[in-house]
């Protein structure tokens, strides 16, 4: 038995195809093998073309099927995870009216305001736990404000995931963690926050019904089978966003349990059981993938939306397009604190950590007698590392607690460098998993078939690649940079 999960992405799609009993990797694809288009016409602005996601989640189901022969009857489960907070709206034949506004576009960040405040900011955190912020509700009503000429054409408004598992299935779904994702779940009483709407000024006809995460939502259609060479009714039963699919991947379900990534963005997503709050919303809470009314989990995420991509464009502008590999050693030459240099690595929107402000990537202490190519490329992920750890402070204080960290073999966890700095920098062992979000979305199908009876059971082949634990000898070095850095971030935000 077989079970196929996707991880959607901003810059690709990845299927995997899992053995049930063993929970091998059989087959897995990527696609495109360039990243996806963002379009940008403004500054602060992000959207892709939905129909893109759709076009490469059939180029990667062939090239698994082309990969590894196996009968469509064997697969028992198709699970989804996605890109988080974009915006898709389509018509009443299902076709998108616009590009999706993705998670990095900013557009909506005074539309948010505005709406903290009609509502009250105190009404906002004991309802939401967040204030509305650069959210899809705030996005869709942006939209309502600015172009109301597509408003008007709205059937649906959906994430990303939902407009994939719509295009398998026919059928238009939302779940308690995708409501949260939305900032349109009540934390008081356990559903869609409907007192809100009001001050949203939309239709709740406009949003699909939730179901449970992990459940039957629906089956491929002829048509969708047809195009991924799958069989007709195989069912979809698991979708859920890309941050808290991927701690699912890991096993991280539970209070104390901490997961992270470090791909375009960078992620630290702990769990925690009780309805905590930032009063200033830098940090966010959702509902996890395994929340129910009865035991409560809910998942704190901390982003940092400029991460690898930072990482991609130094490859790109001055590395003359060396391997990360080559790039890692590079890196490792110079010293830990790479002699004064420092990045403040935010050039990818605003950021929520910096309540919202965008104050751009920058590079100081620059010295043109001291410092080469080495100490540049070391000072961008420490420099990532420390804008996580600032964003790891403001966790503590919502009682996440991090001892021990997992992460998949993956992205920036590539570079020992990285690794080794973030255990340092967080005091945290870091433990590196053979996953990703394909793998994860595969095994939560299969617990939303019921073909996995407990969640444990779904992490048979869960193995540990490397661990990587605080070296004392470095500490001291590591807190003296950090504090460097963090001094640096504050005088940036006290003049910007």
């Amino acid at each position: 038995m077989y079970l196929l999960g996707y991880d959607c992405g901003t810059s690709s799609i990845k299927a995997t195809l899992m053995e049930v009993e063993t929970g091998k990797v059989l087959a897995s694809a990527i696609s495109p093998k360039k990243e996806m288009k963002i379009i940008s016409e403004h500054p602060g602005w992000a959207e892709q073309d939905p129909q893109t996601w759709w076009d490469n989640v059939i180029a990667a189901t062939r090239q698994i099927k082309k990969d590894f022969s196996f009968e469509a009857d064997d697969l028992k489960a198709i699970g989804i995870s996605y890109q988080m907070h974009g915006l898709v709206t389509v018509d009443k034949n299902c076709r998108p009216i616009r590009p999706c506004i993705i998670w990095c576009d900013s557009r909506a960040v005074e539309t948010s305001e505005q709406l903290a405040q009609q509502i009250g900011q105190e009404k906002c955190f004991q309802t939401l736990l967040n204030l509305p912020g650069n959210f899809t509700a705030s996005r869709l009503k942006w939209l309502k404000d600015n172009e109301p000429e597509n408003y008007n054409k709205i059937h649906k408004a959906m994430l990303p995931g939902e407009y994939v598992a719509m295009k398998m299935t026919d059928r238009i779904k939302t779940t308690p963690s995708g409501l949260s994702e939305w900032m349109l779940w009540d934390f008081r009483k356990h559903g869609l926050v409907r007192d809100f709407l009001s001050f949203y000024d939309f239709n709740e006809e406009l949003l699909p019904e939730s179901v449970p995460t992990f459940s039957n939502q629906g089956e491929l259609t002829k048509k969708a089978a047809d195009e991924l060479g799958l069989n007709t009714g195989t069912p979809v039963c698991y979708r859920a966003g890309d941050q808290p699919n991927n701690a699912l991947s890991l096993n991280v379900l539970n209070p104390g349990e901490v997961a992270t990534t470090a791909g375009t963005s960078g992620v630290i997503y702990g769990i925690i059981d009780q309805p905590h709050y930032d009063k200033q919303s830098r940090v966010n809470p959702f509902v996890h993938v395994n929340y129910s009314h009865e035991t409560p989990r809910y998942g704190v995420l901390m982003c940092v939306a400029g991460t690898g991509i930072l990482n991609s464009w130094l490859q790109k502008n001055a590395a003359h397009d060396l391997s990360y590999d080559r790039m890692n050693e590079m890196a490792s030459k110079a010293p830990v604190g790479s002699e004064d240099l420092f990045i403040l690595p935010y050039g990818n929107s605003a950021e929520r950590t910096l309540i919202n402000r965008d104050i751009g990537a920058s590079v100081h202490g620059l010295n043109f007698n001291i410092h080469n190519r080495s100490h540049l490329l070391r000072a961008a992920q420490e420099g990532i590392v420390f804008a996580l750890n600032y964003g790891l402070s403001i966790m503590h204080d919502m009682s996440v607690k991090v001892e021990t960290v997992r992460a998949g073999y993956a992205n920036m966890f590539l570079s020992p460098l990285f690794a080794q700095a973030f255990a340092n920098v967080t005091g945290a062992v870091v433990q590196l998993y053979n996953t990703d979000g394909s793998q994860g979305a595969a095994r939560g199908a299969g617990i939303g078939a019921g073909i996995y009876k407990t969640y444990q059971d779904a992490f048979v082949g869960l193995d540990s690649k490397k661990t990587f634990e605080p070296d004392e000898k470095q500490a001291a070095a590591y807190k003296e940079a950090f504090q460097k850095w963090y001094d640096l971030l504050e005088s940036v935000l006290k003049y910007s």
